[in-house]
């Protein structure tokens, strides 16, 4: 679950402009404001954004645009926002990466060539909140939802199937053409509605929350034909594949927390959720889909926390999770729901000067659906289920003041994610390849934050990152090890004001990978069978493909408070 919380009332008027410039043609640009109150009761405030960039990559621009506004009401019980937020983003399209020939000839290089291969879409939230204090122990919450979302995927293909476009085939004299290159849209527009409530009681050692979800997405999916060398007979905006997907979800929660003693205190958390998922209609290439699934998911989670001080607390739990699989999932194969146990073990300890936590999992899984390493034709992760697999490790964090003036806040994971009696086939035959690594799953990741504030106006923060040898696949290939790799970012912040009617003014500078580290931090990988090139011989053949990062970079801004 996801819990965002909105700004607070302000009380008094006020605004804020904020504009930062950096590598690669990025701006960032913001704008604030608020009412403040307005009769002790109303607020209105807003943000409007704009982020720009050229992109590291050759031609990978990123063009966003946002805006937020909330009108609130508060007396002494009652709070009741308004709120409305949504944006739009154009990107040009860099997701084929570059093969490792390609990495050693040009890192910035895009394989694209078409001038609009773009993803381009909108969407907007609109949302009602009210939240009621009925006395000292009772309160409760309403939300309503409504987002509305569209938008397309550009691309230039050389080779389209005039048949998989819906179009007649061309006879030009003897020769039957049957194939045109072309321009497409993919299409998506959908309507999603959620209403939730919660009522929550709060006493000296019990506390009770109990809430619902219902949701309904609808979500349209069509393809244009947008140019054709060879139209046939082709209408304008040709449509060429539709579906409709519809989901509807109901859940119940039920979580009470109790205070056992003065030591002890207890959990317990239990959801239902039921899904209907349906989706029908034609996809591209002449495919189709046909879906009709609902699952009933029984979520309980428990847990008992330790006092030993109270500065100090160690705490078991224990969560069952279950999670359909999604669009993508049914569009690759034929998948089946994940389910997931998990156990937690923690220490956490807050002293005047040293604060830290560790905490100890294992987390089973049946049917997990992990990502492959290859991308399907939009450029989307694919997944699969594995069976049984699990993920074993060590979380530990830390905030350390040095001096009064320098803090060190530490980070570390260590784990193990395997897959158990992993299955592959290759060159024609069905391996069983024993326990093999989950894909994208470092065993170590670890990062550093020394920040060093000499008063309350300036700060300096020197950030790192390590993130250990991962697998693009779940083969265990060569071809498929991601590299470690270690980046360091400086991060400065300076303040000063109030100056005349301006607040206060905020300059800040950072610095990415100063060291100028050529990093690859993402990829995919793939497999197929070659079959054709020795007869009666089956040949897997693997490929790889890498996300190149930036070398040094920086953004340096300025926020102007009023």
């Amino acid at each position: 679950s996801l819990n965002i919380l909105t700004d607070a009332i302000s009380e008094n008027a006020g605004g804020e402009i904020s504009n930062s410039f950096g590598s690669y043609g990025t701006r960032k640009h913001t704008v604030k404001f608020t009412t403040g109150k307005i009769n002790e009761h109303l607020e209105v405030s807003g943000r409007f954004s704009n982020i720009h960039s050229d992109g590291y990559v050759d031609r990978a621009f990123t063009n966003l645009k946002s805006y937020f506004l909330q009108a609130s009401y508060k007396d002494e019980n009652t709070l009741i926002k308004a709120v409305s937020f949504g944006g739009a983003e154009r990107t040009y399209q860099s997701w084929y990466g570059l093969d490792p020939q390609q990495l050693e000839e040009n890192r910035r290089q895009n394989p694209y060539t078409y001038e609009n291969e773009v993803d381009d879409y909108k969407q907007n939230h609109y949302q009602l909140h009210w939240n009621q204090r009925y006395d000292n122990n009772w309160s409760s919450s309403v939300g309503l939802n409504y987002t509305y979302g569209r938008g397309f995927y550009e691309e230039y293909e050389n080779s389209l199937s005039l048949s998989d476009l819906r179009l007649d085939a061309l006879g030009v004299g003897s020769t039957s053409i049957g194939e045109t290159a072309g321009v497409i849209q993919k299409w998506l527009d959908n309507d999603f509605y959620v209403l939730t409530t919660n009522l929550h009681y709060e006493g000296e050692q019990t506390d009770l929350v109990f809430g619902m979800l219902m949701s309904n997405y609808q979500g349209d999916h069509f393809g244009n034909l947008v140019w054709a060398r060879y139209a046939s007979n082709a209408q304008p905006k040709q449509e060429f594949y539709r579906n409709k997907g519809e989901k509807k979800e109901f859940s119940l929660f039920g979580k009470i927390t109790h205070q056992l003693s003065d030591s002890f205190t207890a959990y317990a958390d239990l959801q239902y959720r039921r899904v209907d998922y349906t989706a029908l209609g034609s996809l591209n290439e002449l495919g189709s889909i046909d879906i009709a699934d609902d699952f009933n998911f029984f979520n309980p989670k428990l847990g008992l926390t330790f006092h030993a001080d109270e500065n100090t607390q160690v705490y078991v739990s224990y969560a069952k999770a279950q999670r359909e699989p999604n669009r993508s999932d049914y569009e690759n194969g034929s998948p089946r729901p994940e389910v997931l146990n998990d156990f937690e073990l923690g220490y956490r300890s807050a002293g005047e000067r040293l604060k830290w936590s560790a905490n100890l999992y294992y987390m089973g899984y049946k049917d997990q659906l992990v990502l492959t390493g290859e991308l399907d034709d939009v450029g989307a992760p694919v997944r699969q289920n594995v069976g049984d697999s699990y993920r074993l490790g060590l979380e530990i964090e830390g905030s350390i003041a040095l001096t009064n003036q320098l803090l060190w806040q530490p980070n570390l994971s260590l784990s193990r994610n395997k897959n158990r009696d992993f299955k592959f086939q290759r060159d024609g035959q069905l391996q069983n390849l024993g326990d093999t690594n989950i894909s994208y799953s470092p065993s170590i990741i670890g990062g550093s934050n020394l920040v060093y504030a000499p008063s309350t106006q300036f700060q300096i923060g020197f950030l790192s990152k390590y993130v250990g040898e991962q697998y693009l696949g779940n083969i265990d290939a060569d071809l498929s090890k991601l590299d470690a790799y270690f980046i360091n970012d400086i991060n400065i912040r300076y303040a000063i004001g109030p100056l005349g009617w301006v607040k206060a003014i905020d300059f800040s500078l950072l610095v990415n990978n100063v060291f100028n580290t050529f990093v690859e931090t993402n990829g995919y990988f793939f497999t197929y069978d070659d079959t054709w090139s020795t007869p009666n011989q089956t040949t897997t053949i693997e490929g790889v493909g890498y996300y190149p990062q930036a070398g040094t970079n920086f953004l340096l801004g300025a926020s102007f408070s009023f």
